[in-house]
């Protein structure tokens, strides 16, 4: 099996050895388009809005939000979470009756 699948890559690449030599040996010169005005310099075009309409319009009774200020307190910091957690866990209830596992 193993000499079938050798003799049968040999001569397939054999095969494409014969393709590869249809292509033409000569040299040929590369030729990059050319693109006369990619860095001319020309007008710009006329501003555009991005909004779809040219005016800012307002209704009525419409407030900017710095006005109605935060609800959120100021952070707590790290360290009297930390406390109050520790607090809470000592007054925690505990457990009348601790059972520990005997033997294995």
């Amino acid at each position: 099996m193993k000499i079938a699948l050798s003799v049968l890559f040999i001569l397939v690449a054999a095969a494409f050895g014969q393709v590869s030599a249809a292509i033409s040996a000569q040299a040929q010169m590369l030729q990059l388009p050319d693109h006369p005005q990619h860095a001319d310099q020309h007008a710009l075009a006329t501003e555009q809005s991005l909004l779809g309409c040219g005016s800012v319009t307002t209704a009525h009774g419409e407030r900017p939000l710095w006005e109605f200020g935060s609800d959120a307190s100021a952070p707590q910091p790290l360290g009297d979470v930390a406390r109050a957690l520790r607090k809470e866990k000592m007054t925690a209830r505990k457990a009348d009756k601790v059972f520990e596992k005997q033997g294995s």
